[in-house]
């Protein structure tokens, strides 16, 4: 589809076929927190350092994130929950793919929590999400964890390739998951999903070393890139570390050249 892939253009480099996504959906989460006070003024510093995409809520886009610097891939964010909820893994539609269109949106993505007691729901929505996005050619990328009393480890490999296996079964055109802590187990979720898949960066890391063992590990695997949220824009030095990781992933780089970008 034209459309669609024209559209993929703007979340995927066209050059290495890899992306760097920043989500920055945390609002209706948790609240304005650390480096998410200011949206405009963070996302002018995410694409200054060369982000492909961002995630966003519909909110955000209608007050005005861009207007000035650099265009940016926009991925509306289609479902949300509040950590206050007594189910705050359960994420509901809060948007939809026409709102999204009609706000520019370049691409759409969903959350989907396998484990948990709306779990179903979930992959409802995913699949009626998914149905809408092939008739209006757009990208959907399916943010897929394994949470809930059923699960042990959310980064098993054997959960994470479920998850990621989930995302591609129900149409997603990419599938973002979490890290499963090495090449060789990433390499399973990679082979096992027959769209591009993309890392969580998880909560916060300690140190850069950290998260470019991450990065790169992943990429070593196969992966299509990283979609990273509070590692990049509550860094002490966002724009620099989003150039380091886009180097990681669009170049290839060894860790010790990224860290040349100034990520330290």
């Amino acid at each position: 589809m034209i459309g669609k892939a024209i559209r993929m253009e703007r979340i995927l480099d066209r050059n290495s076929g890899k992306t760097v996504i920043v989500p920055m959906d945390h609002g209706i989460t948790m609240g304005p927190i650390k480096g998410l006070e200011n949206m405009r003024d963070t996302i002018g510093k995410m694409v200054d350092g060369g982000a492909n995409a961002i995630v966003l809520h519909k909110g955000i886009v209608k007050a005005g994130h861009r207007g000035r610097g650099k265009d940016v891939g926009l991925i509306m964010h289609l479902s949300g929950s509040t950590s206050m909820s007594p189910e705050p893994n359960t994420k509901v539609p809060v948007c939809t793919v026409e709102e999204a269109i009609k706000l520019g949106a370049d691409a759409i993505s969903v959350h989907v929590n396998l484990g948990t007691e709306g779990d179903t729901l979930m992959l409802a929505f995913l699949g009626e999400v998914s149905n809408q996005c092939q008739n209006w050619g757009m990208p959907l990328l399916a943010m897929i964890y394994a949470r809930g009393r059923k699960v042990a480890n959310e980064f098993d490999v054997k959960v994470v390739k479920h998850a990621a296996r989930v995302g591609a079964e129900l149409g997603a055109d990419i599938v973002k998951v979490n890290y499963t802590g090495s090449p060789e187990s990433f390499r399973e979720v990679v082979d096992g999903c027959p769209v591009p898949v993309v890392i969580a960066g998880g909560e916060k890391v300690e140190t850069d070393d950290d998260l470019f063992r991450m990065v790169t590990g992943a990429m070593e695997a196969g992966a299509a890139g990283v979609s990273i949220g509070r590692n990049v824009f509550q860094h002490a030095h966002p724009e620099e570390i989003v150039t380091a990781i886009g180097r990681l992933v669009h170049e290839g780089v060894a860790p010790e050249a990224a860290k040349e970008a100034g990520a330290e």
